[in-house]
C-alpha cells in the first residue's frame, strides 16, 4: 500500500498548537508586517483590533511550520512500518483565505487541516493532488483563520 492510498478524505489532522507571544508578534511584525497594532501594544489598543495581534501572515506562517512537520512525523511513522517514502509536495496553492478573529498576544491556537478531496493527476504521471479544509482555534475554541488548500503527493 502506498502512503497515497492511506490518506482519507474526511479525516482531520491535528498538527499542535502555538503561543502567540508579543515578542514574537512584534519581531515577525516588525521583518514581515510593520503596521501599528502589531508592533506597538498601546497603538494597538486604540485601533479597530483592540489589541496587539499577530499579523495575518505570522498565523499562516506557523500553520505552515506545523504542517510540515507533522507530514513529516507521519511519513517517518510510515516508513517505520515498512512503507515506502511518499514524493511530497508542492502545493499549487490556496483559496478562499480567511482571517476571522485577531490572535491577540497570549492566545494559544491549535491548527488543524480537514482532508476534502484526492485525486489522480491527470497531467502529471504519478502524482496526485490532495485538496484540505486548514484552519486554527483559539483557546476559546473560536476559529480565528481558515483556508482551502491543495498538495501534490506521489502516488506510488
Amino acid at each position: 500500500m502506498s502512503f497515497w492510498d492511506t490518506i482519507r478524505v474526511g479525516e482531520r489532522v491535528d498538527l499542535g498548537s502555538h503561543l502567540f507571544e508579543a515578542a514574537d508578534i512584534q519581531r515577525f511584525a516588525g521583518k514581515f508586517d510593520p503596521q501599528l497594532f502589531h508592533l506597538d501594544a498601546e497603538a494597538a489598543k486604540a485601533s479597530v483590533l483592540g489589541g496587539l495581534c499577530a499579523s495575518g501572515w505570522h498565523t499562516v506562517a506557523v500553520f505552515m511550520r506545523l504542517n510540515v512537520d507533522t507530514t513529516k512525523r507521519v511519513v517517518a511513522e510510515f516508513v517505520e512500518g515498512g512503507g515506502t517514502a511518499p514524493k511530497v509536495g508542492p502545493s499549487p496553492g490556496v483559496t478562499e483565505l480567511r482571517w476571522l478573529r485577531p490572535v491577540f498576544a497570549g492566545d494559544t491556537i491549535r491548527f488543524f487541516q480537514t482532508v476534502t478531496a484526492k485525486r489522480i493527476s491527470g497531467t502529471r504521471h504519478g502524482w496526485g493532488v490532495m485538496e484540505t479544509t486548514a484552519g486554527g482555534e483559539n483557546q476559546n475554541g473560536e476559529l480565528v483563520f481558515s483556508m482551502k488548500a491543495a498538495a501534490f503527493m506521489g502516488t506510488d
